[in-house]
């Protein structure tokens, strides 16, 4: 049973930094997307809206009619308009948390090489102890042999 090195306490501590860090990032990508479905979908809309009352209007439409859909576009563009703004704070928010995830994801890798390079020294140096150990039963035997002789 190898022993708990210090290092396992730091790995331990970086994976959870590191969970955090993508919880955080997915999190940041999933605010990101539903900003630009909502986007989409006012845009959409409004490319729907202005079909639709274009064919209509094609038979005639009162002046009162053509100032109602005036005023009902300029407020999907003012929605759109807020939404645009919307998602490039969503896409910079997304964009600052990334270089965090990837230190996180770094640094657990640092302590992986580290780990596995003294695992390394360990397994080397017992495996020198279990040389050293076969060298001395070996000798023993064969003083033993030699004196029974």
């Amino acid at each position: 049973m190898s022993k708990h090195l210090p290092i396992k306490t730091l790995i331990n501590l970086a994976e959870e930094e590191l969970e955090a860090a993508t919880k955080k990032l997915g999190k940041l990508q999933q605010e990101r997307n539903e900003v630009e479905a909502q986007l989409n979908s006012l845009v959409t809309y409004r490319d729907e809206y202005h079909a639709r009352f274009t064919a209509s209007a094609q038979e005639g439409t009162t002046a009162q009619t053509l100032r109602n859909f005036q005023a009902f576009v300029d407020t999907l563009d003012s929605a759109i308009n807020q939404q645009r703004v919307l998602l490039v704070g969503a896409n910079q928010r997304l964009e600052a948390a990334k270089p965090e995830w990837q230190q996180r994801k770094q640094k657990l890798g640092s302590y992986e090489v580290l780990a596995a390079r003294g695992e390394a020294v360990q397994a080397k140096q017992e495996a020198r102890l279990e040389q050293r150990d076969s060298d001395e039963h070996a000798s023993k035997m064969l003083r033993m042999r030699a004196e029974k002789a």
